[in-house]
């Protein structure tokens, strides 16, 4: 089990209380906090070795570059990608889906009478590119049904495969319901069946180990802002193989070889996509949290926080007239309702109590659609939350329910 009381140190806006009462902070899956070992990079990096990189001969410039660069081992190591060059920094998993779907579009591999593939349990930010997708080129928009318990209709999904499937993007948690799809499985039988996958693994990253050997996907996204470093900065993995065939998507510096007023010659990977001056901080510090992330041990982390959401749920269940959503082996995430009681409410009352929740639709609201609601109440834990947070966040479940009613 993980020590929490010796990890609570490490993140000091923990530290505080909110209109009286300890924070407990459960909105990770919207963003985590930043440990003082993430905090330390970006401030080392704007105080000692600010810098535009890859062009300067300066030695701030060399140092910058060298950060920056070693960071991207950092995170291609953890993703066990074949090389650095796969690894593309954009500003987050939105950014990393949109670049992805861009390029599809712009390639000529897409058009009329072909198939995209999303599930009901996507978030916006891989359901609308995909969208804008299709009315590029003609494609339509198919989506995977969600069953009842909020998994995925798996025999509704392998028929869909008889289609001219060309595109599955998925995402591998929900964010919403904390369901974790079998995204090994999925990505088989689709590139099977000779379609592009790209995972969204948003949720993923700070909760399981993301091996895109294993995986077998061709673009895998997510948030570095997920997994405790900055906001503003994300990565999008990409086969090798495919981003050489794929036609850039932004223009400007960096991304170039050679440019006259007659024509453009492209960089090689993964410059071709990073135009402009990118996170540069963002990167270092996204290095510094796997890092962090690393030597606690994502298996670790995972059976901690098992341990807290199956508490959570245990807890919760026995409450008259509350729905928990999602299969039972969720994980980050816990989503529920209160019969005749407005989400928004209920977290407006928590937030007095000091606990922290996210409310509403989590950027899903064709999910929120199918299970007929219009929002719910989601706790979603870190590896610094603890049983007292549990406790806490049950008993002020309890106390709205008694004082909205």
């Amino acid at each position: 089990m993980l020590s929490t009381d010796s990890l609570l140190a490490d993140f000091p806006i923990l530290d505080q209380t909110i209109q009286g009462q300890r924070l407990v902070y459960l909105d990770n899956a919207a963003t985590t906090q930043k440990p003082m070992a993430v905090l330390l990079a970006s401030r080392h990096y704007y105080e000692a070795i600010n810098s535009n990189i890859h062009r300067g001969t300066h030695r701030l410039a060399r140092a910058a570059t060298d950060a920056f660069e070693k960071a991207r081992e950092t995170v291609a190591a953890h993703l066990n990608a074949a090389s650095s060059k796969e690894v593309i920094f954009t500003s987050g998993t939105t950014g990393g889906i949109n670049l992805a779907a861009d390029i599809l579009a712009l390639s000529g591999r897409i058009g009329p009478g072909d198939q995209v593939l999303v599930s009901t349990l996507e978030h916006h930010s891989n359901i609308v590119p995909w969208q804008m997708l299709c009315q590029r080129t003609g494609a339509s928009l198919k989506v995977i049904p969600c069953q009842d318990d909020g998994a995925l209709d798996q025999h509704g999904f392998n028929e869909m495969l008889d289609g001219p499937v060309k595109i599955l993007a998925l995402t591998w948690i929900s964010n919403a319901f904390g369901t974790v799809n079998p995204v090994v499985e999925m990505t088989r039988s689709a590139r099977e069946a000779g379609a592009i996958v790209l995972i969204d693994a948003a949720q993923a990253i700070a909760h399981l180990p993301v091996d895109v050997q294993v995986l077998g996907a061709d673009f895998v996204a997510f948030s570095g802002h997920k997994i405790y470093a900055p906001t503003g900065i994300g990565v999008l993995w990409g086969r090798s193989s495919l981003l050489n065939e794929l036609p850039p998507w932004q223009g400007g510096g960096e991304m170039i070889r050679e440019v006259t007023f007659q024509h453009t010659t492209y960089n090689e990977l993964p410059f071709k996509y990073e135009a402009g001056t990118p996170n540069i901080e963002g990167a270092i510090a996204l290095a510094a949290a796997i890092d962090y992330v690393n030597g606690i041990g994502i298996d670790v982390i995972r059976v901690h926080e098992n341990k807290l959401i199956h508490s959570a749920s245990d807890a919760l269940s026995s409450i008259k007239g509350l729905r928990l959503y999602g299969p039972e082996d969720r994980s980050g995430s816990l989503s529920l309702t209160i019969d005749g009681l407005h989400h928004y409410d209920i977290g407006t009352l928590l937030d007095n109590m000091g606990v922290a929740v996210r409310t509403g639709h989590h950027c899903c609201q064709p999910l929120m659609a199918r299970f007929g609601t219009t929002g719910t109440v989601r706790a979603s834990f870190a590896l610094y939350n603890t049983l007292r947070d549990v406790e806490s966040f049950v008993a002020a479940i309890e106390k709205s329910i008694m004082m909205l009613r």
